[in-house]
């Protein structure tokens, strides 16, 4: 039976991240993946360019039960720390927007960057590998489709449910009840929404059609692009807010936050009253969804015909539509999974399980969950670091 110091089950950003500085201290390290290349869910980020970090990270654009678990992690190493690295590997990168910083070339660059450290730390790399049982005596023993592994250390860094056509499952988060571990409840997250046949009808019609919106859910608001799909609604806003968003609650959503589109349809009465209303909202939405404003606001006849009332009325539509999802996509096409291994058995400095000694957690399986932009890449750099210490 092979004998290593630390086993880390899975071989993404925070695994190979752990991987690397527990191979710097000289640790012998082993990882361990299903898939056939590490890094799968890397390389397909950010449109193939890897969005690596965020240069606004704040304890704020995490959600977790326990809002200041993340802290210890974040601050001990930082974006900064990250962006040092990619830089010192000579990887050209550019911030897109809202802080968020991407490969000018491709997300492989990142994973080159991560295999070559694991290289040089000695890490060895097991591929098209799957664990089948964990058990603690003395020392861990890993039961593999390839054999059994036997380590003082076992991170557990295998992700969440989301995008299990790359082999996510639950594994993680059995391997934490089995040691005792509570789960808060996971559900997908950084997720398209969808709708009620009567309320997405109309929405298909508009497929294809994206402004810059202002969604609002739960006393949470995000200004970002927003997209009709075939299925309901997607783009960024629609994305951060389904991390807020819960079965039953509505969106109110703001088609049109840059300014007041009332006082433009009173200035278009006096100039152009003979417009229809929908012509008239032409001019600042997509024609369709203008079309779409006007119907629901059952305004009609011209711009002459409206009293300030119903010029109101309308605005209200722009400004406040308000429409409820039945649900989302689910872990199909969801970025990553809210929830997981509850902090308040995790030790916020080293990962590591309370009452167990050499088992840590890191990384999505856990239960902290960023805002879209980076942040989950963030928070696996700085969780793989933290264990990285001590594994």
């Amino acid at each position: 039976m092979k004998k290593v110091d630390v086993i880390i089950i899975g071989a993404g950003a925070a695994g190979m991240m752990c991987a690397i500085e527990a191979g710097r201290r000289g640790r012998s390290v082993l990882v361990l993946d299903h898939a056939k290349k590490a890094g799968e869910k890397i390389r397909i980020s950010g449109g193939g360019r890897c969005n690596f970090t965020n240069m606004n990270i704040a304890p704020d654009r995490f959600l977790s039960q326990n809002q200041r678990f993340a802290l210890s992690a974040l601050k001990r190493y930082t974006q900064w720390d990250f962006i040092d690295r990619v830089a010192s590997a000579h990887i050209p990168y550019h911030e897109k927007t809202l802080g968020q910083l991407f490969c000018d070339n491709s997300a492989q660059d990142i994973i080159d960057m991560l295999l070559d450290d694991m290289k040089a730390a000695g890490v060895y790399l097991e591929l098209e590998t799957s664990v089948v049982s964990v058990q603690k005596d003395d020392n861990y023993i890993v039961e593999t489709s390839q054999g059994r592994v036997e380590s003082q250390s076992l991170v557990v860094a295998c992700g969440g449910k989301s995008i299990p056509k790359m082999g996510a499952s639950g594994l993680g988060y059995k391997i934490a009840e089995q040691f005792g571990l509570r789960i808060v409840e996971t559900r997908p997250a950084l997720v398209p929404l969808t709708f009620a046949q009567q309320d997405l009808e109309p929405i298909k019609a508009m497929a294809g059609t994206s402004v810059f919106a202002s969604v609002t859910c739960n006393n949470t608001t995000f200004d970002e692009g927003f997209l009709f799909t075939h299925r309901g609604l997607s783009g960024p806003s629609i994305l951060q807010i389904s991390s807020y968003w819960h079965e039953g609650d509505a969106l109110s959503v703001n088609l049109l936050p840059a300014y007041d589109v009332v006082e433009k349809l009173r200035d278009a009465r006096a100039t152009a009253g003979r417009v229809a209303p929908h012509t008239a909202l032409a001019k600042h939405l997509p024609k369709t969804l203008a079309a779409y404003v006007a119907q629901q606001a059952g305004v009609t006849g011209n711009l002459a015909d409206q009293s300030d009332e119903r010029l109101a009325h309308l605005g209200r539509a722009v400004h406040q539509w308000q429409i409820k999802p039945v649900g989302s996509e689910g872990y199909r096409t969801a970025e990553v999974t809210l929830g997981g291994v509850n902090t308040d058995d995790l030790d916020a400095k080293t990962m590591q399980a309370r009452g167990v000694d050499g088992l840590y957690f890191i990384g999505e399986v856990v239960d902290v969950t960023g805002w879209l932009g980076g942040y989950n890449f963030q928070w696996a750099w700085s969780s793989g670091w933290a264990a990285g210490q001590v594994a």
